[in-house]
């Protein structure tokens, strides 16, 4: 039992990678259309600015280091003479407080360390994911800025990649009651005709609401895509492999006819003759539609020229390749 579905093929994850820092940017370390991964350098602005931001920051710290070794010097020599009357009270809580003050600068020095530290690590840009890389977007020589709209390149994760296709809002029960008896259902992508099977893969997520406009619920099928086989954006058809039947009759779905009573098949009889047999159906799949009740295995079922038939007319019986095709001539 298949459900089918319009689909498209959509990555896992895309990410567009910008500058975190203003600059030069440098130059490249990759070429378009690139299979990246992650961590691996992809560009680098120019890092001289932050170089010297980082040996002023460097340089402060140094400088308060030594007021604050100073002070607190200070300050031991103060609470000495205090226990001696010989500086005023108010001396000490100013030593103290100026002790406080270099600490906190202290602080501040450490932060613009990290912060410069930290701009030089990001004018290396790296890979955040691993997948192909687009078209470039900013050549060497231009100035980024972190503010800037557009990225410079974007990666695409291609293995493993995505198909979200539609499902009718009255198939979902199947689907769920096949997920939730923890069955992993399959899923294959053919193409935009529906004749080529393009890859197979697995149904990965249900949606979790149901278009009202169209009546339709959203799935996720993952797909390893060893091959390349589906590309980002690709109009796909999914077919949801929902359930396999066996050891059910099944006919011929040319041979169901139908009117206003029942649903029935034209039954050959060991005379040659044929008659009308009520039957009850299934599921349909293909050219192929199950039997529950009215018909056994075996039996021989007209094709074509039911037109002509009526109850005990006389048939003649062709085979091809010992396999019933249809029943050509009245007698």
């Amino acid at each position: 039992m298949y459900f089918d579905g319009l689909g498209a093929v959509t990555p896992i994850f895309t990410v567009t990678v910008k500058s975190r820092v203003d600059g030069e940017l440098q130059s490249i370390h990759y070429r378009e259309g690139d299979t990246v991964h992650k961590g691996d350098l992809l560009a680098e602005i120019d890092p001289r600015p932050f170089q010297v931001q980082l040996a002023q920051a460097e340089g402060q710290l140094a400088k308060d280091q030594a007021l604050l070794d100073n002070a607190r010097i200070d300050l031991k020599r103060y609470e000495t003479l205090i226990k001696q009357n010989a500086v005023a009270e108010q001396t000490l809580v100013t030593q103290r407080a100026l002790i406080a003050q270099y600490e906190g600068s202290i602080k501040s020095d450490q932060g613009a360390i990290d912060s410069a530290k930290l701009n030089i690590l990001y004018s290396r840009i790296t890979a955040p994911i691993t997948g192909r890389v687009g078209l470039r977007l900013v050549d060497p020589g231009n100035i980024v800025h972190a503010a800037d709209a557009n990225g410079l390149l974007v990666i695409t994760q291609i293995q493993p990649i995505s198909v979200i296709f539609t499902i009718a809002e009255d198939q979902l029960p199947a689907v769920i009651h096949r997920v939730q008896a923890g069955a992993h259902l399959s899923v294959d992508a053919y193409s935009r005709d529906f004749k080529t099977r393009l890859a197979s893969g697995t149904l990965s997520t249900i949606d979790n609401q149901i278009d009202q406009t169209t009546g339709t619920l959203k799935l996720r099928a993952l797909f390893d895509n060893s091959r390349n086989e589906l590309f980002p954006n690709q109009f796909v058809n999914a077919r949801l492999l929902v359930e396999e039947k066996r050891g059910v009759t099944l006919v011929p779905t040319a041979a169901v006819q139908r009117n206003d009573q029942m649903t029935y098949v034209w039954l050959v009889k060991p005379d040659s003759t044929a008659t009308h047999r009520q039957i009850s159906l299934g599921v349909s799949e293909g050219a192929d539609t199950e039997v529950t009740a009215g018909l056994d295995p075996g039996a021989t079922v007209v094709l074509t020229g039911v037109d002509k038939l009526q109850e005990g007319a006389k048939v003649s019986v062709q085979f091809e390749r010992e396999k019933a095709i249809g029943q050509r001539q009245l007698q």
